[in-house]
C-alpha cells in the first residue's frame, strides 16, 4: 500500500488510539485532518492528562479514560502504544474480533520510501541512534531521527523521500509485534530488563531478535559480539552480517584494538579509524557506541565524517549528561541509566569514587550484578524509592562491600537525596544520578526525572 491509498482508506475509519501523551498527540490530530474518527484512549483520568485531554478533545477527538479504557472498543484499528502489552487481555479480545492492531511505528515501516536504520538493545540504544543519525547528517544525508526516542515519524512520512535516511530506536514493546524489518538492523546488546512486563526472559530476547527476523538478503545487521546474547543472533541473520567488539578482532565489522584505537575491517580490508581518546563522549559504553554506529554506516559516511563527530559530539541529554560545577563539586545526570548494567557503565566512566543517586520503580531486575561495581567506585550510596532496600541489600551482601569504604544513605524521594547530595559533597567530589531503576514511581519517564535534577542542581 501507498502513502496516498494508505491516508485514503482513513476516512470514515474508527481508530482507537491508545496513550494520551506527547507523542501520539500529533498523531491523533494528523488522522483526525485525514478524515478519521479518532477514539483517545488512556487509564488515566481527564484531570491526570491535564492540557493534552482538552487539545485532543478540541481538535475532534472522543475521549475514553479511565481503568476501563479499553472495554467493548467497537473501532476498525487499534493502535497500540509502544508500552502497552501485546498481550492484554483487551488486546487479544480486540484480534479475535477481526479489529486490526497495530501501531504507529508497525504502520511506519510499512509505508516509508526511505533506508531505514533501526537500533534496539538493553543499553545504549538513544546514545547509537543519535551518534548514527550525526554520521549521515555529517556526510550530506537528510536524516529523520525518531521511534522510541523524539516525535512520532507517521505524521512525517509525506516529507520523506526515497533518498532520505530515517534512524528509528526500537524498544522490545515496539518490536515484539513488527512484521517488517529495517534496512539496517542494529542490537547493542541484551541484558535482563523489562522483566516487569514481559512474561520473562526468553520473551524478552525474542522481542529483540525480531529486530532481524523480517530482513532479506541485501539487509544488513550489526550485532555485538561481547554479548553472548546478542552474538548468538548471528544465525539468524538473513543478510550482510557485521560485528562489532571491545575485546578482539571482528573480520567483519568494528573493534577496538589494545592500543585504543578503532579499527573497521570490512571484506578483506582494515582501515584504522580513529583513537579512543579522540571521542568527546566519556567512558568504555561510549567507545562501544561509537563502534556500533561505524559498523552500521559504513559505506554510508566517511571515515573522515565518522571523526568529526567524534570530536564534536558531546553530549546526549540525561546520558552522563554533565550538569554544572558549584563549590568544585560536578553534577552528572544519567536519568537514562533504567537498570543496573547502565548504571554500571555510567560508574565505569568516571576515574574517582563517586558520590551514586539511585533507586525507583521495580522492573524486577536483580541487582545483584552492579553491587562489586558499586562497591569500588561509590564512596556514598544516597537511595530513594521502592528499590532502595533491595539496593543495599545486594551491595551489603557482596563479597566486595566493607562499610569503612562506602556509606549508604535512605531518602524519602528523590529531592531529599538531592539536598543530601550536597551538604555531603566536598570539594573534588562527584555527583551522579544514576538510578539502575525505572523513574514511575515518581516521574512519568526518565526525562522527567532527569530534569527535576537539573533543576534542583542549578537551584543551589
Amino acid at each position: 500500500m501507498d502513502i496516498k491509498t494508505f491516508w485514503g482508506n482513513l476516512s470514515s475509519k474508527k481508530i482507537a488510539m491508545c496513550g494520551i501523551g506527547i507523542s501520539n498527540t500529533p498523531l491523533i490530530l494528523d488522522f483526525l485532518s485525514k478524515g478519521a474518527r479518532v477514539y483517545a484512549c488512556d487509564k488515566r483520568s481527564r484531570e491526570q492528562i491535564g492540557e493534552l485531554a482538552d487539545r485532543n478533545e478540541a481538535a475532534g477527538a472522543e475521549l475514553r479514560l479511565g481503568d476501563d479504557y479499553l472495554n467493548n472498543l467497537e473501532v476498525d484499528i487499534i493502535f497500540r502504544t509502544p508500552g502497552m502489552s501485546f498481550y492484554l487481555p483487551e488486546i487479544t479480545a480486540a484480534r479475535k474480533k477481526g479489529i486490526a492492531v497495530t501501531s504507529e511505528m508497525e504502520v511506519f515501516f510499512d509505508l516509508c520510501p526511505a533506508t531505514i536504520f533501526a537500533v534496539t538493545g538493553s543499553d545504549g540504544k538513544t546514545t547509537t541512534t543519535t551518534l548514527i543519525a550525526e554520521m549521515l547528517k555529517a556526510q550530506g544525508k537528510t536524516v529523520h531521527v525518531g521511534g522510541n526516542i523524539g516525535k512520532p515519524l507517521l505524521p512525517e512520512i509525506d516529507n520523506i523521500k526515497p533518498e532520505d535516511f530515517v534512524v528509528v530506536e526500537l524498544s522490545s514493546f515496539q518490536l515484539i509485534s513488527m512484521r517488517k524489518s529495517p534496512d539496517v538492523a542494529v542490537v547493542t546488546n541484551v541484558a535482563p530488563n523489562h522483566l516487569d512486563v514481559h512474561k520473562d526472559m526468553d520473551e524478552y530476547v525474542q522481542a529483540k531478535k525480531n529486530v532481524i527476523l523480517h530482513q532479506n538478503a541485501f539487509s544488513r545487521t550489526i550485532l555485538n559480539y561481547d554479548n553472548e546474547i546478542t552474538a548468538g543472533f548471528k544465525d539468524d541473520v538473513r543478510g550482510q552480517s557485521l560485528g562489532f567488539s571491545m575485546e578482539r578482532p571482528v573480520k567483519n565489522g568494528a573493534w577496538l584494538d589494545g592500543n585504543g584505537m578503532l579499527h573497521m575491517s570490512y571484506r578483506g580490508i582494515d582501515a584504522p579509524i580513529m583513537h579512543r581518546d579522540e571521542i568527546a563522549l566519556l567512558g568504555d559504553h561510549n567507545v562501544a557506541n561509537y563502534l556500533t554506529a561505524i559498523a552500521a554506516v559504513w559505506g554510508y559516511v566517511g571515515a573522515e565524517e565518522i571523526r568529526k563527530v567524534a570530536k564534536e559530539f558531546t553530549v546526549v541529554e540525561h546520558r552522563i549528561e554533565f550538569v554544572r560545577e558549584l563549590d568544585g563539586v560536578k553534577y552528572y545526570n544519567d536519568s537514562i541509566a533504567t537498570s543496573p548494567t547502565r548504571t554500571i557503565a555510567g560508574l565505569k566512566a568516571f576515574n574517582q569514587k563517586v558520590i551514586l543517586l539511585a533507586g525507583g520503580y521495580d522492573k524486577h531486575i536483580p541487582f545483584e550484578p552492579m553491587a562489586p561495581i558499586v562497591n569500588e567506585k561509590v564512596k556514598l550510596l544516597i537511595l530513594c524509592g521502592p528499590t532502595a532496600e533491595k539496593i543495599e541489600k545486594a551491595v551489603k551482601t557482596d563479597p566486595t562491600y566493607n562499610p569503612e569504604n562506602i556509606e549508604i544513605i535512605n531518602t524519602a524521594n528523590l529531592e531529599e537525596a538531592i539536598n543530601t547530595a550536597k551538604e555531603k559533597a566536598v570539594d573534588g567530589d562527584i555527583v551522579t544520578l544514576s538510578p539502575a531503576c525505572a523513574s514511575f514511581d515518581a516521574f512519568p519517564n526518565f526525562a522527567a526525572r532527569g530534569n527535576f535534577f537539573k533543576e534542583k542542581v542549578m537551584e543551589f
